[in-house]
């Protein structure tokens, strides 16, 4: 799966514009350690367990397998504007705090079903806020902020962690060759390569 076919299927899972992809454009820098985030080992294993109801385990690996939340740290501290980042870092308490209001339990403590009505209530609620707040839609670009007069509004913190949880999954090496078919090197174009139903999307 290309780059730009993993944003626009980000997008549309979120209705809303991948929040850091302007990062892409920038040239190659040094990877970030945990320790230099701001995030913690606890942070980790808790955006883990969201990502782990956003994509389960099923016959193939999920989310919490490949690790996502070491990677939505990473991406959140070096790609994310401030803003972006506290919303995102502010998250990790707000999402706990609507459990203990729906349901009574921190987030941890919930069972998988719990968790699972949970996120879709808040996905719904998001998508309700990101409309009301006028947050950027298009598939694979959002304005820049220094070219507007006002800032780029910023999207509910749930519509952050499934970008991020999809992203993460997706380009990590469990999601590119245990849930796509890898393809180290492509190799010719062929427009008429045999289909069945089911199979699995690629990755190169």
């Amino acid at each position: 799966m290309e780059r730009r076919e993993l944003l626009k299927l980000i997008a549309a899972a979120t209705g809303t514009a991948f929040v850091g992809g302007a990062a892409f454009a920038y040239e190659q820098r040094a990877a970030v350690n945990l320790h230099d985030t701001g995030f913690s080992e606890l942070d980790v294993a808790f955006l883990n367990e969201v990502g782990d109801v956003i994509l389960p385990k099923t016959d193939t690996p999920g989310a919490k397998e490949a690790n996502v939340g070491a990677m939505m740290v990473v991406f959140a501290a070096d790609c994310y504007t401030a803003s972006e980042r506290q919303a995102f870092r502010d998250g990790l308490t707000q999402l706990n705090s609507y459990s203990k209001e729906k349901l009574n339990k921190d987030f941890l403590l919930l069972t998988a079903e719990q968790k699972l009505q949970l996120l879709t209530g808040l996905d719904t609620e998001a998508r309700r806020y990101n409309a009301e707040h006028g947050v950027y839609r298009n598939e694979t670009a959002r304005p820049d902020s220094q070219n507007r007069a006002s800032p780029v509004p910023v999207p509910h913190y749930f519509t952050l962690f499934k970008q991020l949880t999809l992203y993460s999954f997706f380009t990590s090496q469990i999601g590119a060759t245990k849930v796509l078919r890898y393809s180290a090197i492509p190799g010719r174009y062929d427009g008429d390569m045999p289909y069945q139903k089911g199979d699995r999307a690629w990755a190169t």
